[in-house]
């Protein structure tokens, strides 16, 4: 099929490669413009944009694709389908319906549960024992659409958004090549109206641990938010992010260590810290970590 490919960030790569490897035509790739980034705040472009110039394909990094011009320039490339995964625009009904297939957006999450921008994070914070991904025909609401194809996954006790997000990434750019495989013979199933949930984007006001909270919830909240925006706590006034963690044993008074393993006190119960970040460092397991920052049961975070 001819195909205009959305997408930006990493979890889009695989995706692109998949469609090209299953035999497709990649008309243009359309992503996010480079922005600053780096020491020098150079224009960085995006993982996909990357991707794509490696692979000779033409790129495209409108601001907007609400007005007649990209509108238009969009409809000339008479693609049979348009495939979107995490490329940060809102699609209009134009664009939308220029493919002669319309456009498939790949959603990192069991809809209609976790519509919207953090479905991976949101799952994982909630403690959902499964996930997967949905290929959607698009319509004009937020992942309202019709699911055409589903796959399922379970989420690891001690997996963070990172690991996740890469299983997922795999599973979706499967799930896209057997979709377009076998398109005419999908039936889309409308969204039930029980069971929607929205996975709004991470604040940044969220990522403070409060140890008065059960362990289950810290540890979900760590492995959530990691490996951005990160989960952090205050150890002897410095700020240290929490990248890894599993429930612990034992309890407490709650932020208190209760060994010298990083086993921390929660409201019921206690989380072992497994992975941490100082400011300006690097991450490290937590025996790297206590090497160069020693911590020992009775201190408090």
């Amino acid at each position: 099929m001819r195909i205009v490919f959305m997408g930006t960030p990493d979890f889009s790569v695989p995706v692109l490669d998949a469609l090209i490897a299953a035999g497709h035509e990649i008309a243009a790739v359309y992503c996010q413009p480079p922005r600053p980034a780096g020491r020098g705040k150079k224009d960085r472009p995006t993982p996909v944009h990357a991707r794509a110039e490696d692979l000779g394909l033409e790129v495209r990094h409108p601001v907007s694709l609400r007005n007649e011009e990209a509108q238009a320039e969009f409809a000339a490339l008479k693609a049979d389908i348009g495939v979107v995964v995490a490329y940060g625009l809102i699609l209009p009904q134009a664009i939308l319906d220029a493919p002669k297939h319309g456009c498939l957006n790949i959603h990192a999450s069991l809809l209609p549960r976790w519509r919207g921008a953090a479905p991976i994070h949101r799952a994982i914070m909630a403690g959902d024992a499964e996930t997967g991904v949905c290929i959607m025909q698009m319509d004009a609401g937020l992942d309202t659409g019709d699911v055409l194809l589903r796959r399922e996954i379970a989420i690891g006790a001690t997996e963070t958004t990172a690991e996740l997000h890469d299983r997922l990434s795999q599973l979706g750019s499967g799930a896209i090549a057997d979709a377009l495989a076998n398109l005419s013979a999908l039936k889309p199933e409308p969204q039930p109206s029980e069971g929607v949930t929205y996975a709004e984007k991470i604040a940044k006001s969220e990522a403070k641990i409060d140890w008065t909270a059960t362990a289950g919830e810290v540890d979900r909240k760590i492995r959530g938010l990691s490996p951005f925006p990160g989960a952090w706590t205050e150890i002897d006034g410095q700020r240290v992010k929490l990248l890894a963690s599993r429930i612990g044993a034992g309890q407490g008074e709650p932020g208190t260590l209760l060994d010298d393993a990083l086993t921390v006190a929660c409201a019921s119960g206690s989380v072992q810290l497994l992975r941490l970040q100082r400011a300006g460092k690097g991450a490290q397991d937590a025996e790297t970590f206590l090497r160069g920052f020693p911590l020992s049961a009775g201190q408090t975070l």
